[in-house]
Order: structure tokens, then C-alpha cells, then sequence
């Protein structure tokens, strides 16, 4: 190439990337919206709403939650997946984003095409809670009950490939039970239920579940990490339970719509980790046991095939269908 046409071949590049690079300068400029594909109350509602409050100090403008739930988290979900690819609607989810294809049979979104993976933001523990009067004070001695009277028992989860779902299908799978598990529209109303007695039990992320622990509204039968939690000293883990080997936690992460400029993505993943190893964010979620993660876009993407392994594995041995 002749050195007069290199010279206008770099100012052609200079003069397209100019006005990305120009955007995320100036980025936001406007109110941003985070959707939270499930009805408030729940721990990715929680994340989201300490995440928002902190990146709008960060980044002068506001970050809005708002709450789109129903069919399992596919509509918020793929209501991000059709926003216009400019940053100012992004998508909080959980696992449940990668799961549920590999679950339903047709699903309005496909995770690596539309969407652009910005950053993990941490993981939580998950509890096996139940109603107080229901029998057994551990999980071992709850399911030997349910096993023994398989009809007067029933599990409730928020969302379909949540998770707290597969944990919850992968536990009936290993413990041989013959228990229906009942679909909620969110942790709440799930919650509330299992409370009011209409359930028997469910596994729900820490943070949700602790303020009703600790009234004693739950009682935590079981934890799904490797080890027990120094917060929950007397609370065995699923694998003390007569599972061995199980361990199982919920992350968090935040996508945008597919084709977001790559300026873009980058500046977002930069707030993102400042905020998520920041001091108000861990004064309001390491109590309740979250842990904050970092890393790059690339080194998200790379989390999020490995974890589609991963659940694709456990939806197969459980045979685990949805429509």
C-alpha cells in the first residue's frame, strides 16, 4: 500500500471510530434502564437495585430499575434483547438466562447472538429453606419424610432453568423423590407460600431468604456450597445430607443488547467492577453473603460457556423438559 493511500485509509478508520469513541465520552447522558426480568423482592432485584444506586453516583446520571417479570424471566429478558444496542438498557440475570434454552423448546432469544456479555458480577449461596412446621430439622430427615410420604409434599421455585430450579431437580434426582415442583412468577410469592404452609420447601439464594431466617418465618434445612457458611455454622450442607459431591451457587451478571460498540462495553465494565469492590456495595450484600466477582468482557463470555456446560450436564441426567 502506497504511504498517500495508508494515510487515508487511517483517517477513514479515525473518522468512524471517532463517534463511538465520542459516545462513550459522553456516555450516559440520559437516565439508563436496568431490567430485571422478575416481580421485586428477589436477590437479582436486590443486586440490581445496590448496583444501579452506586453506578448512577459513579457515572452522574440515573440507573432505573425496572421490573419486568413472567414466563420464567424470557420476557425482560427479551424485551434487552430487542432494545436498540446504545446503552441505555441493559439486563440483570442469573443463570436462568443460559439455562432455559436448554431447557424449553423454543425460546424468543438465543444468549450469544443477542446479547453482549458486559460483566460477572458475583455469586451468592444458596438454602434450602422450609415451612416451620414441616417435618424433619434437617434436610437428610426432611427427605426421608418426603420419600415417605411423597403426597403431602411439594417444592416451589421462581423461575424456570433458575438456579435454585436445577439445584432443587438435581436434589429430587440424587435423593429419589417423587415430589411435584410448583413454578412461581418470582422468589416472593414462592416464598410467601412456603412461609404460609401452601409449600413444602424451595432453595432460594441467601440474601432473599435471610430476613425471614432470621425471624424464624424459615427454617433453613441445607446449604448448597461445598463447605457450611461461617453465618449458618449449624446448617449442614446438601452434600452432609446424604448427597455427596453437591455444590451449586447463583451468579449474577450484565448483558446489553447485541452490538453494543465496543467503547461502550468497555466503559460499562469498567463502572461495573469499581462499583461491584466498592464499599457500599459490599456494606449492603457481603452480609448477606455475596461475593463479588471482576473480570473483562472476554473473561465473561468464557464464565458463561463453561457454565452452559455445565447446566446443559445436569438438565440431561435430570431430564429436565419445559414447554
Amino acid at each position: 500500500m502506497k504511504k498517500r493511500q495508508f494515510v487515508q485509509t487511517l483517517a477513514l478508520v479515525a473518522t468512524v471510530a471517532a463517534p463511538a469513541f465520542a459516545w462513550a465520552d459522553t456516555y450516559p447522558s440520559r437516565p439508563v434502564r436496568i431490567i430485571v426480568p422478575y416481580v421485586a423482592g428477589g436477590t437479582v432485584d436486590l443486586v440490581a437495585r445496590v448496583l444501579a444506586q452506586k453506578l448512577g453516583e459513579q457515572m452522574g446520571q440515573p440507573f432505573v430499575v425496572e421490573n419486568r417479570p413472567g414466563a420464567s424471566g424470557l420476557i425482560g429478558s427479551e424485551a434487552v434483547a430487542k432494545a436498540s444496542p446504545d446503552g441505555y438498557t441493559l439486563l440483570l440475570q442469573s443463570p436462568t438466562l443460559v439455562a432455559s434454552p436448554l431447557i424449553m423448546k423454543k425460546t424468543p432469544y438465543d444468549v450469544k447472538r443477542d446479547f453482549t456479555a458486559i460483566s460477572l458480577l458475583g455469586s451468592v449461596p444458596m438454602v434450602v429453606v422450609a415451612y416451620p412446621g414441616s417435618p424433619g430439622a434437617n434436610l437428610r430427615e426432611f427427605l426421608d419424610a418426603a420419600r415417605a410420604n411423597p403426597q403431602k409434599f411439594a417444592f416451589g421455585t421462581s423461575a424456570t432453568g433458575s438456579p435454585m430450579h436445577l439445584a432443587q431437580e438435581a436434589i429430587k434426582r440424587g435423593a429419589k423423590l417423587d415430589v411435584p415442583i410448583i413454578i412461581y412468577k418470582g422468589t416472593a410469592a414462592a416464598l410467601t407460600d412456603v412461609m404460609g404452609g401452601q409449600i413444602s420447601a424451595l432453595i432460594d439464594a441467601i440474601p432473599s431468604s435471610a430476613p425471614n431466617i432470621a425471624s424464624g418465618k424459615l427454617r433453613p434445612l441445607a446449604v448448597t456450597t461445598r463447605q457450611r457458611l461461617p453465618s449458618m455454622p449449624d446448617v449442614p450442607t446438601v452434600a452432609e445430607s446424604g448427597l455427596p459431591g453437591f455444590e451449586m451457587v447463583s451468579w449474577y451478571g450484565l448483558w446489553a443488547p447485541a452490538r453494543l460498540p465496543a467503547a461502550i462495553t468497555s466503559r460499562l465494565a469498567s463502572e461495573v467492577q469499581t462499583a461491584m469492590h466498592s464499599s457500599f456495595v459490599n456494606e449492603r450484600l457481603k452480609p448477606q453473603s455475596f461475593v463479588s466477582a471482576s473480570g473483562t468482557p472476554a473473561e465473561f463470555s468464557a464464565f458463561l460457556d463453561k457454565e452452559t456446560a455445565n447446566y446443559a450436564r445436569i438438565v440431561k441426567d435430570a431430564n429436565i423438559q419445559a414447554e
